[in-house]
């Protein structure tokens, strides 16, 4: 049994006046000190008040900010289980998440304070608490995040049997059946993924990390903002990605920022902005990319400003990282996600869970300490998604096709799963088949991913109407948009007469992409 140690009361105790965050929207700065304070505060609060126990499940709903890293290191003193809600999503998927998981209490943003009434009247969240610092005025009669804090003076410590395999959050990804799964993560997830990222990026306690991914996403939470918090550094918390300001806070000498990490398509809007030419960057150490495949184009557009982007693959089920290319690397081989990370396995099998030959396709399965132990209530998913091989180690299917070249690096060539990725947001296309199919006069329906100049991929919907029916594009969209997150709605539909299908019913997606590819 290995122990977990409590990060936060380490660095307050050796460096209490160290920098430990800052808020960007609201300009609030943070030592060490002050956040073991707050987040101890705030633990003995949920503890007192709604009688927070070791392994209850905590939700938060709220974009970006010091608050919510302070959230999550209470629920790690009190043994809790955060669980970050994506507030893109629709009132339906939200509350499916909150029942699952059958939430103690939501805190959150006083932007949605609107949305929050409905959610805890059809859920288990019977505790509420909101944040007013970026969104102050609004009294819905919920106690007050600030007030909270300063309620309490008890300090409560992390349990000192708390160990790596203790699960302290459950981050729910969309699901290929309709309904998204929740992944346990541990304290040794958590761990593994700091030490992993920490010398491909040169992260250390001097490091300062941007912050701009959403926080309800593990690429929010751990590139990189808790691999800083583990190592004693500065991460400044942007609300939301905006490239204007995003150029302005990296090239700002008085900030001194270090480290970046983004999506592909944040990387583009960061280059069409029109201060990008004239901006200086040169100081940045590190910049990460991930989440769906970057253009090779754009990763020429900042090696000729001589940026390097390393580019990795993760899931949420490696908290996140498994591959992030080296930098001599990057440019050699820019359709590579390289090597995987030092204390991560990764094989490239066939069906009879053999290695592939260099240049040959096989799926790509993750082994170590950083990889989930499973998904809450899932006992299904559980079974499909792990491999025990003669030797005893446990694999995690990725889902995704990959080969490996002579010199073992690894390339994500395709999908074995649908899934898609638009804006750096992952979308199954059941799900979104499923909202079409409620639609009165299809009969069928079939989604897939496209390449899209803006976002990556979006979604391309194929319906088969029923006969005699009569229905538009807009339709279909709007009531999309009705019952979807706006990231999951397909952009284009197309009517067509039948979905082609083998023997089985399965539709034959790679002739829909063929179909595709043959009419542009």
């Amino acid at each position: 049994m290995i122990l977990a140690s409590d990060w936060i009361a380490f660095h307050a105790d050796r460096t209490p006046e160290k920098l430990a965050s800052i808020d960007q929207h609201t300009g609030r700065r943070f030592t060490y000190a002050d956040l073991h304070d707050r987040s101890a505060r705030l633990a003995a609060y949920l503890h007192q008040n709604w009688g927070v126990e070791p392994g209850d499940r905590l939700a938060i709903l709220a974009k970006n900010s010091t608050d919510y890293f302070e959230f999550q290191f209470a629920c790690i003193r009190l043994g809790a289980m955060m669980l970050p809600l994506n507030w893109r999503l629709a009132e339906p998927e939200l509350l499916f998440i909150l029942n699952d998981s059958q939430a103690r209490g939501i805190v959150y943003d006083a932007e949605f304070a609107a949305r929050v009434p409905p959610l805890a009247a059809g859920s288990t969240a019977s505790h509420r608490l909101r944040i007013d610092s970026a969104f102050p005025g609004v009294d819905d009669g919920s106690p007050e995040y600030e007030t909270a804090i300063a309620s309490t003076t008890a300090h409560l410590y992390m349990n000192p049997q708390t160990t790596h395999d203790t699960p302290l959050m459950i981050m729910y990804t969309a699901g290929t059946t309709g309904h998204p799964k929740g992944v346990i993560i541990t304290h040794g997830m958590m761990l593994w993924n700091a030490v992993n990222i920490s010398t491909p990026t040169g992260l250390n306690c001097d490091s300062v990390h941007y912050c701009v991914l959403p926080t309800f996403h593990i690429g929010g939470l751990n590139l990189y903002a808790n691999p800083i918090f583990h190592l004693g550094g500065t991460n400044i918390i942007a609300r939301q990605y905006d490239p204007g300001l995003t150029l302005q806070t990296l090239s700002n000498p008085a900030l001194g920022v270090t480290h970046f990490f983004g999506v592909p398509s944040i990387y583009l809007f960061l280059s069409q902005h029109p201060d990008f030419d004239q901006t200086d960057l040169s100081h940045i150490r590190s910049w990460g990319c991930g989440g769906a495949p970057m253009p090779v184009a754009l990763l020429q557009q900042y090696a000729a400003r001589d940026i390097i982007v390393q580019l990795g693959f993760g899931m949420t089920e490696t908290s996140p990282t498994v591959f992030l290319i080296d930098k001599i690397r990057s440019l050699q081989k820019p359709a590579s996600v390289g090597k995987p990370l030092q204390h991560t396995r990764v094989r490239v099998v066939d069906e009879h869970f053999n290695d592939v030959a260099p240049g040959q396709v096989g799926e790509v399965v993750i082994s170590g300490p950083n990889v989930t132990p499973g998904y809450w209530n899932r006992p299904d998913a559980n079974a499909a998604s792990f491999t025990t091989d003669s030797h005893g180690s446990r694999w995690l299917h990725s889902g995704d096709a990959g080969t490996v070249d002579e010199d073992n690096c690894i390339y994500i060539v395709d999908r074995y799963k649908d899934m898609y990725i638009s804006g750096g947001e992952n979308v199954y296309p059941a799900e979104v088949e499923q909202v079409i199919f409620q639609i009165t006069g299809v009969a069928d329906a079939a989604v897939i991913g496209v390449p899209d100049e803006r976002w990556g991929e979006s979604g391309l919907a194929f319906v088969v109407l029923k006969p005699d029916c009569t229905l538009t594009p807009d339709q279909i969209i709007q009531h999309c948009r009705a019952n979807l997150a706006k990231f999951k709605v397909p952009q284009h539909v197309r009517f067509i007469e039948v979905l082609p299908r083998n023997a089985a019913g399965k539709v034959l997606k790679r002739e829909l992409r063929a179909h595709i590819s043959g009419a542009s």
